[in-house]
C-alpha cells in the first residue's frame, strides 16, 4: 500500500532513471551517430508507442471501473443497511429491537473498524458475526398480522441483500491486476522510454526535456493504475461516507 509521498518518489525515481539511462545512451552512443538509425527508430518507437497507449488505456479504463462498481457497491451494501432498520417498526417489538440494535451496531463496525482493516490489507470479521445474529433473529420471528408477516418479508430480502453486497465489498478489498498485466506494462514502459532515448536529436536539451516528459507520463499513470486499483487502499480509496450517512440516519429515528 502505497501513500501520496511514496508515489511522488516512485515518480521522481522514474524520470531520474529515465535520464539517466539517456545520458549513459550519449556516452557510449553519441547521438551523432544515432542520426543515421532515426528513420528506423522512429518506426519504432511509433509501433511501440501505440501499442502501449493502446494497453494503457485499457488497463486504466478497466481499473476505473472497477472503482466505480467499488463505490457503488458501497453505496449500495448501506442503503441495505438503512432499509432493514427501518423496516423493524413492522416486526414484532422484541426482534423489532434486537434488528435495530444490531444495524447500528454493523454500521459502527463497518466505520470504526473494518475501513480501517481494508486500508491495512487485513480481511473483515467484525460484521460477518453480527450479520449471522441478524439472520437468527429474523429467522425466529413469527409474524402474526399481515403486517408484521410483511415486514418481515422485506427484511430478509434487504438482509440477503446486505450480505452479498458485504461478499462483494471484501472481494473488491483483495482482488488486484494479476501478476502478469503488471509484468507487461512495466516492461512495455521501460521499451517504450528506452526507445525515445535512442533517437538522435540534433537538440540536446529538447531531446531531455522530451524524454523527462514522456517518463513522467507514463509513470504517473501507472502510479495511478496502482492507486485505483486498490479501491480501498492507499491515497485514493472508497470513502466511508454512505456508512457515515447511515449511522446518522439511525440514530435519528
Amino acid at each position: 500500500m502505497l501513500n501520496t509521498s511514496q508515489d511522488v518518489v516512485i515518480v521522481i525515481v522514474c524520470v531520474v532513471c529515465s535520464l539517466a539511462f539517456m545520458a549513459a545512451m550519449n556516452y557510449y552512443w553519441p547521438s551523432e551517430k544515432r542520426r543515421a538509425h532515426n528513420d528506423l527508430i522512429g518506426w519504432q518507437l511509433s509501433v511501440l508507442g501505440t501499442t502501449y497507449a493502446v494497453i494503457v488505456g485499457f488497463m486504466l479504463y478497466t481499473v476505473w471501473t472497477d472503482f466505480g462498481a467499488a463505490e457503488l457497491n458501497a453505496e449500495a451494501e448501506a442503503n441495505s443497511l438503512v432499509n432493514l432498520f427501518r423496516l423493524t417498526d413492522g416486526l414484532p417489538a422484541e426482534q423489532g429491537a434486537q434488528i435495530k440494535e444490531l444495524t447500528r451496531a454493523y454500521g459502527d463496525a463497518v466505520v470504526s473498524q473494518e475501513w480501517g482493516e481494508m486500508a491495512n490489507a487485513v480481511m473483515p470479521t467484525n460484521t460477518n458475526e453480527i450479520g449471522r445474529q441478524m439472520w437468527v433473529t429474523l429467522m425466529n420471528v413469527k409474524g402474526a398480522s399481515p403486517t408484521e408477516i410483511t415486514a418481515e418479508d422485506h427484511a430478509l430480502y434487504e438482509l440477503s441483500a446486505l450480505a452479498g453486497y458485504r461478499r462483494i465489498r471484501l472481494v473488491e478489498s483483495a482482488a488486484r491486476l494479476p501478476g502478469v498485466l503488471w509484468f507487461v506494462l512495466l516492461v512495455g514502459g521501460g521499451v517504450t522510454v528506452a526507445s525515445t532515448c535512442m533517437f538522435g536529436a540534433s537538440n540536446g536539451v529538447l531531446h531531455v526535456l522530451q524524454v523527462g516528459a514522456f517518463s513522467l507520463l507514463i509513470s504517473l499513470v501507472l502510479v495511478a493504475i496502482a492507486d485505483i486499483n486498490r479501491p480501498y487502499q492507499g491515497s485514493v480509496h472508497v470513502s466511508d461516507y454512505a456508512f457515515r450517512r447511515a449511522q446518522m440516519d439511525m440514530k435519528a429515528q
